[in-house]
């Protein structure tokens, strides 16, 4: 699935979810139409469907929202990437100075979300992992010969910790607190992506769509058969695709985080993609995937991630003090079966109560 425009392969296929139109087999209505932009975005695909009334769109406004996304998607890509050596965030990695460092106004944004998120989990959710993902083999050099001993391990944690970031929301700027440290956006641009397209639909006017970027998913209003937008979570399953139910999703994002595509062997260990930033190691509990649903797509985006970092019992309860909308899908003790937990508001949601999170 890794497209043109490489990002790390953890929200390229880690999102398992897809956006299926399967609203009670409908016709579409003769006054709804839809029209549809997709494309290479983040090392996955793009795609934004837009409900219209009969009229539709000329080729002319059809053209220029084109255009739009795809520029809103390429610059956040050109700022955010750590596959592109020219990036703001590639260029912050690479510096070692210990001043502060002047980003865009999107990039500082991604940066309070990345501390905002990894206080509220306790560090579950941490953008300065970076070191331990790349010496896991999961970063742009790929994969590695062998895994990081302890004492590597160890060293490499020494820079890990959003505590090592100080944030200047009045000069949009960041610092070091050591040149070693090194960030990576990939549990939150997708996320942050989808928002920004929304937010960008919606300043034309527009009223139900859906987008989405690598599977990190917001949809407004309504889809072309005039139901809410109708969402498959996937079965965590390596070997193919099968959805495991259907959720109706309005004027809400979704996010899946699994451990079940992106994973390779190291030394005759299994290892996915997903590094827990408290230990350096990749998790090794159950839980095969995490679907969060909020208000945001950024942060159902970190929340699914963190969620499958804390595990089936401490992301459950977590879920649940937070009043979050998530399902988990846990692997039985034999790993042949599937055991499936859910929070009262996901289930509020899918039993077609649709309700923003608070």
């Amino acid at each position: 699935m890794m497209a043109v425009l490489r990002w790390p392969v953890a929200h390229a296929i880690g999102a398992a979810l897809t956006a299926g139109l399967v609203a009670a087999c409908a016709a579409e209505p003769p006054d709804r139409r839809t029209f549809e932009f997709r494309g290479p975005s983040m090392g996955a695909e793009f795609a934004v469907k837009v409900v219209t009334g009969r009229e539709g769109l000329d080729d002319s406004t059809r053209a220029d929202l084109d255009q739009r996304i795809r520029a809103e998607l390429d610059g956040i890509d050109a700022r955010m990437s750590t596959w592109k050596p020219d990036s703001e965030l590639s260029r912050f990695n690479a510096s070692t100075s210990l001043d502060p460092f002047a980003v865009s106004r999107d990039t500082f944004e991604v940066f309070q979300w990345a501390v905002d998120l990894a206080a509220l989990t306790g560090g579950a959710i941490d953008v300065t992992v970076t070191p331990l993902v790349d010496a896991w083999g999961f970063g742009p050099d790929g994969r590695q010969e062998r895994q990081p001993t302890p004492a590597e391990i160890e060293r490499l944690m020494a820079s890990v910790g959003v505590g090592h970031l100080t944030l200047n929301p009045d000069a949009l700027t960041v610092r070091k607190a050591r040149p070693d440290v090194r960030c990576d956006f990939s549990s939150l641009a997708p996320g942050y992506a989808a928002d920004r397209v929304w937010t960008l639909l919606a300043d034309r006017g527009f009223t139900d769509y859906l987008v989405d970027v690598g599977g990190e998913l917001r949809t407004r209003g309504l889809n072309d058969a005039g139901a809410h937008w109708q969402i498959a979570i996937e079965l965590p399953e390596p070997g193919g695709r099968r959805v495991d139910r259907v959720i109706p999703v309005s004027d809400l994002a979704i996010a899946t985080s699994g451990d079940y595509r992106n994973y390779h062997e190291v030394e005759g260990r299994r290892v996915t993609h997903i590094i827990d930033p408290r230990t350096g190691e990749p998790i090794r509990h159950r839980l095969a995937s995490v679907t969060v649903i909020d208000e945001l797509a950024v942060r159902a985006d970190a929340l699914s991630t963190a969620l499958m970092v804390l595990g089936p019992e401490e992301g459950l309860a977590f879920a649940r003090q937070h009043d979050l909308a998530a399902a988990f899908i846990i692997r039985d003790e034999d790993g042949g079966n599937f055991v499936r937990e859910t929070t009262a508001r996901l289930e509020a949601l899918a039993n077609g109560r649709p309700a923003a999170p608070p």
